[in-house]
């Protein structure tokens, strides 16, 4: 398994309204595109205003598929607009991890 781990960090203060915005516009549609959500969370001890999500695939060309297929959504670029004119993001982070042999995901 392939898990993508996207890190978001927001300007400070601002977390929840990324997180309505998320939930309301972009969340829909990745549910539905990319499948298999592991897991969303926000920081709490050590760098601050971050927003991790975790995604699960069986391959990068499964990703690269699924993903292509959510950003041909017409749905997608009126999230992407939304999130601009939100202006909250200062960074953005995405690493891709291979599970072990032994990992229970």
């Amino acid at each position: 398994m392939i898990v993508e781990q996207r890190t978001y960090t927001l300007k400070p203060l601002r977390t929840q309204d990324f997180l309505a915005l998320y939930e309301q516009a972009a969340l829909p549609l990745q549910k539905k595109y990319l499948g298999h959500l592991l897991g969303f969370f926000t920081s709490e001890i050590g760098p601050l205003n971050q927003v991790v999500h975790l995604w699960g695939f069986e391959s990068l060309a499964e990703r690269e598929r699924r993903r292509r297929e959510m950003e041909q959504d017409p749905a997608w670029p009126l999230y992407l607009k939304a999130l601009r004119e939100l202006d909250v993001v200062l960074t953005q982070e995405t690493k891709m991890l291979r599970s072990t042999a032994f990992s229970p995901v």
